[in-house]
């Protein structure tokens, strides 16, 4: 396989975000647009965000194809675009940037990637009870595409924020006509709560690296008739979804969510739809490389 050749032809993408230094979407990126043979690059940029508008005034002026937009800019970014897709203006967050000759196209594919994931698991949300721990940004674009699929919702988060997780429940009833309850998570909800759901994720942080012994729900409270979703996809796999398939319970991990978002958002810049399996590798051998 050649070497990559940067030319006056190439097309850039990339990733904003401040940190940005763990960022795994320029490996898999650039793994597939070198095995397509596609004249294009993906960049990561550190961006404060008091530089945040220059940054996208700069994507215009450069004419950076696309961005993937990561935390802390998700939201604040929505009011440089020109244009916000519907579901995206829904949920109230952009992940994706679209520039077609100095238009600025803004799309959520963090909801896309999580439905697609449990898809290909073969799980069709349509009718399910999922309980959705946490109330941030991965959570909300989570919510809302699962509102949109026709599952039944139980959004439980913190006390300190639990207004986040009622702002979501509140803008789901305002679009959806699917069932929403948002409350506290404590220990009596989240096992009163279990009895009845299909589907559990975990959208918070906990159990995230470096904090690896650390598990949003108690391993008891675990059983086969359920479906585990992991967003956090390091380390791989979590003690969460480890002990969730010792209780025989169907898992997906965070991994799964990270390839189908940057696969959304390589088609939205190329055109094409890229080979998952590869972005899928590629990432999983960067992550195990790390943890050596």
């Amino acid at each position: 396989m050649k070497d990559k050749v940067i030319s006056g032809k190439t097309k850039i993408c990339g990733v904003v975000g401040d940190p940005i230094e763990h960022t795994m979407s320029p490996v898999m990126h650039n793994t597939v647009f070198k095995t397509l043979g596609i004249d294009y690059i993906y960049v990561p940029f550190k961006v404060k965000s008091s530089e945040l508008r220059q940054a996208i005034e700069g994507m215009r002026a450069l004419n950076i194809r696309g961005l993937n937009i990561t935390i802390p800019h998700k939201v604040a970014v929505m009011r440089f675009l020109d244009r916000i897709d519907p579901l995206a203006e829904k949920i109230g967050a952009v992940n994706t940037i679209v520039n077609d000759e100095g238009i600025l196209t803004g799309y959520n594919t963090d909801a896309g990637g999580f439905l697609q994931a449990l898809l290909e698991k073969d799980i069709n949300p349509a009718g399910k009870k999922v309980l959705v721990l946490g109330a941030g940004g991965a959570a909300k674009a989570i919510c809302f595409i699962l509102a949109e699929h026709g599952a039944n919702l139980v959004i439980l988060n913190r006390k300190l924020e639990l207004d986040w997780a009622q702002d979501i429940a509140h803008r789901i009833e305002q679009n959806y006509t699917a069932n929403v309850r948002a409350d506290e998570l404590n220990k009596k909800n989240l096992e009163q709560t279990l009895t009845n759901i299909d589907i559990l994720v975990n959208a918070t942080s906990v159990g995230m690296s470096p904090n690896t012994d650390e598990t949003p729900v108690d391993a008891k409270l675990l059983c086969s008739d359920l479906v585990v979703f992991d967003i956090i996809y390091n380390p791989f796999p979590t003690r969460f979804l480890r002990e969730a398939k010792t209780a025989g319970a169907k898992t997906i991990d965070g991994l799964e969510m990270l390839v189908w978002q940057g696969a959304l958002s390589f088609e939205k810049w190329t055109g094409r739809k890229p080979p998952v399996d590869l972005m899928r590798q590629s990432a999983l051998r960067l992550l195990q490389r790390n943890e050596k």
